[in-house]
């Protein structure tokens, strides 16, 4: 039962993570009355506010490996608290409120999942490559899972009755799920931890840490510009309603599915290999999203599940390769994973500060009839511009070095 465990904790977190960047922009227009660009800029805000937080909470798991457990049940009653007090905010709710709500959450979420990744070591049964990239497999099986549950979630609790968007029913859902989590997964927490030596920013370069981590970074900010213009793109650009949580579960699932097939493939024939097979299907994905007219419904739909399959290569085998090198190093790796952390959400603030700000200026208001300049902005942001990213992403794979990259 470890790894089904471990599914169930990642399973948690994911709701934190790229669903509240999908909910978050339209929930905030539509039910608080707060304009697209000042959410945008409070994202990112808080993440300033995790430029510090992330190392130092990686830092002090590090510090203290004994106290896993408080932290790991100190992130899941943050999200349980967190969630239902953010979706239950009503319009004229103070800006201040939602901040403190926000702060709350993406720093619950950050504790666990600095956790969650820097205890890799200790969480699978042999610290060794192979075994590593099977606990990635399930880790990553259980956030998509959960991905999909809280994409879909609201839409679900709308059709059997729930008011406001289905949202306060979904943040008590998350709070009592977060509150199972905890008590389902305790167990995992009482392993000994296995812990190495300090992390340096000379011994990161030196493991090969560094590159992966830029990598990260560069890599992040397609899904995060999509994450974040998702529904928009599909109801307002391809004139879809009602049509973005089928399309995001069908996302979400290819994700899903072809997780065990990348950690497999992977430990084949090489990590590094394993991305220039997938990461192609992404790029290709942006392309005809590009070039996709409205109302073309099934060719979207082939869209999602050729770039939702090479998201799965990304979310199994990147933090796979980290976890290998900071071991290979004998590198403290929860720190590590702090700086990890921080550069994913930096690339999802990233793209709500550019893109939402953009929309807004080209005079782009969701839910309403739009100017061709307007969709126009949104066609660039949504599929142009991570094209151009994930083309970058793609060149950095391809300079691996070998030590990096070593199945």
């Amino acid at each position: 039962m470890l790894y089904p465990r471990v599914s169930l904790y990642a399973l948690m977190l994911a709701a934190a993570g790229i669903p509240l960047y999908i909910h978050l922009p339209r929930f905030a227009a539509v039910n608080l009355g707060i304009g697209l660009g000042v959410i945008g800029t409070v994202l990112l805000i808080i993440r300033l506010v995790d430029l510090v937080q992330d190392p130092l909470i990686g830092w002090a798991i590090d510090r203290w490996p004994d106290a896993q457990t408080l932290f790991a049940a100190a992130a899941a009653i943050g999200l349980a608290v967190g969630f239902p007090l953010l979706f239950m905010l009503t319009d004229g709710a103070g800006l201040g409120t939602l901040i403190a709500i926000l702060v709350l959450l993406f720093s619950a979420y950050s504790l666990g999942t600095i956790l969650l990744y820097g205890r890799s070591a200790t969480l699978a049964k042999r610290p060794d490559p192979k075994e590593l990239m099977t606990l990635a497999a399930y880790r990553e099986g259980g956030q998509l899972t959960g991905v999909i549950l809280a994409a879909s979630a609201p839409a679900l609790f709308v059709t059997l009755g729930a008011s406001a968007q289905g949202y306060p029913a979904f943040g008590l859902f998350l709070g009592v799920l977060s509150v199972i989590t905890i008590v389902l997964t305790f167990p995992i927490w009482r392993r000994p931890p296995i812990t190495g030596e300090g992390l340096s920013f000379a011994g990161l370069g030196k493991s090969g840490g560094l590159r992966l981590l830029a990598l990260a970074l560069v890599n992040s900010l397609p899904v995060a510009i999509t994450s974040t213009l998702f529904l928009f793109f599909v109801e307002d650009r391809l004139q879809l309603p009602g049509k973005a949580g089928p399309l995001l579960i069908l996302f979400f699932l290819s994700a899903g599915a072809s997780v065990p097939l990348w950690a497999r493939l992977s430990n084949r024939i090489g990590p590094k290999q394993t991305l220039i097979i997938a990461m192609p299907l992404s790029i290709a994905g942006f392309i005809g999203a590009a070039t996709l007219s409205a109302g073309n419904l099934s060719g979207f739909a082939v869209i999602c599940i050729a770039s939702g399959a090479a998201l799965g290569a990304d979310m199994v085998v990147l933090p796979a390769m980290f976890s290998v090198v900071l071991t290979r190093a004998g590198l403290n790796a929860s720190a590590a994973f702090g700086i990890w952390s921080f550069a994913g959400k930096l690339g999802l603030a990233l793209a709500a500060f550019f893109t939402l700000p953009l929309l807004e200026r080209s005079g782009f208001f969701p839910g309403q009839p739009n100017s061709a300049q307007a969709l126009e902005t949104l066609n660039f942001a949504y599929a142009v511009l991570p094209c151009i990213l994930k083309l970058g992403a793609f060149g950095m794979v391809l300079t691996l070095p070998s030590e990096v990259s070593a199945k």
